[in-house]
């Protein structure tokens, strides 16, 4: 979509189902780069990691692969992790940042 000179684009929509706000709060406990690494490997850096950090801490996970966008949150869902935030990276790619439950 171009803009015309003087119109007013419209705003940018976040990605259904998903906290695009980043909350005010420390910075994560644990990044886990996962840039360049296809499905199913992201989650499973998280698996293994995840009890590095203290309950209640958060971890972001950097990842690339567009699979991560369903599988972080379904398996923060199944594992009873709480999903709190995603961003967009600006060398492309996205955080997902999640806080220990248990």
């Amino acid at each position: 979509m171009h803009e015309r000179p003087g119109e007013i684009p419209p705003p940018a929509r976040p990605a259904v189902g998903r906290n695009t706000e980043q909350p005010a709060g420390p910075p994560p406990a644990l990044v886990i780069d996962a840039l360049g690494r296809k499905c199913p490997i992201p989650i499973i850096m998280l698996a293994e990691r995840i009890r590095e950090v203290p309950v209640g801490q958060i971890i972001a996970v950097l990842a690339d692969d567009a699979a991560a966008r369903t599988d972080v949150p379904a398996w923060c869902r199944m594992k009873s992790q709480e999903f709190v935030w995603e961003e967009t990276l600006q060398q492309g790619g996205w955080g997902f940042h999640i806080r220990r439950m248990y």
